[in-house]
């Protein structure tokens, strides 16, 4: 019985505490401080809805992290990265269609004037993701951004 006990004892130290990631959405200020931290520029504010947001840019373009599952503006548990781009002519369904069929990450749409949005869902409930999670989200952002924006002639 010693044995056992000891043998559990000792599976549980060699496995370690488990391990919760650093980046919550419950926490905007601290997400605005990762990104500049990384060298991004992040200015947290609020939506219309009185949830946070906060305003970046990455390769020439701009967009906002928006905050989601709040209890008024605070307690959030996900973040959408989005950004849109305001073409002259719009663009057209086949063109968005086209990068939603063969893109895995970065979903697209039209706005009423026919002018491109991509975003990127993260869900960051029940422990959230580590900061190296998060610099590599931000990464696989910067390229879904660039690869769109050649997807629509911006």
């Amino acid at each position: 019985m010693k044995l056992q006990l000891f043998s559990l004892v000792l599976a549980a130290t060699l496995a370690g505490p488990a391990v919760s990631g650093d980046v919550l959405a419950d926490n905007p200020a601290a997400i605005a401080e990762l990104m500049r931290n990384f060298g991004y520029r992040a200015n947290l504010g609020t939506d219309d809805q009185g949830d946070p947001k906060i305003d970046s840019s990455s390769g020439g373009s701009n967009f906002s992290i928006y905050f989601y599952g709040c209890t008024n503006g605070k307690a959030c548990d996900s973040i959408q990265f989005s950004s849109g781009f305001d073409l002259t002519k719009g663009s057209s369904l086949q063109v968005v269609n086209d990068w939603n069929r063969d893109k895995r990450y970065g979903k697209a749409y039209l706005d009423n004037e026919m002018d491109p949005f991509i975003e990127m869902d993260f869900n960051l409930d029940f422990g959230g993701i580590s900061d190296e999670n998060f610099r590599d989200s931000l990464d696989i952002w910067e390229r879904l951004v660039g690869d769109f924006k050649k997807h629509i002639n911006f």
